[in-house]
C-alpha cells in the first residue's frame, strides 16, 4: 500500500511542511511525488502527523 501526495492534502498536511518532513528523514520528496511511498515506510517513523496519514490510508482513504 502506497502513500501519495494526495493523501497528505486530504489529511490537512502542508506541502512545505511535508517536503521539511521528507528532507529531516533523509528521503526524496520528488520521488514521493511521482511515486508515492510505501505506507511501511511512514508507518516506522513514529512521528504523530505521520501516524494521522497511515491511518486514514489504512481506513480506505475515508475521514
Amino acid at each position: 500500500m502506497r502513500i501519495y501526495i494526495s493523501d497528505l492534502r486530504k489529511t490537512g498536511m502542508c506541502a512545505r511542511g511535508s517536503r521539511a518532513f521528507f528532507l529531516s528523514q533523509g528521503l526524496d520528496w520528488q520521488d514521493f511525488i511521482k511515486n508515492g511511498i510505501e505506507l511501511e515506510t511512514v508507518e516506522k517513523m513514529n512521528d504523530a502527523m505521520a501516524q494521522q496519514v497511515v491511518e486514514y490510508v489504512k481506513n480506505g482513504r475515508k475521514q
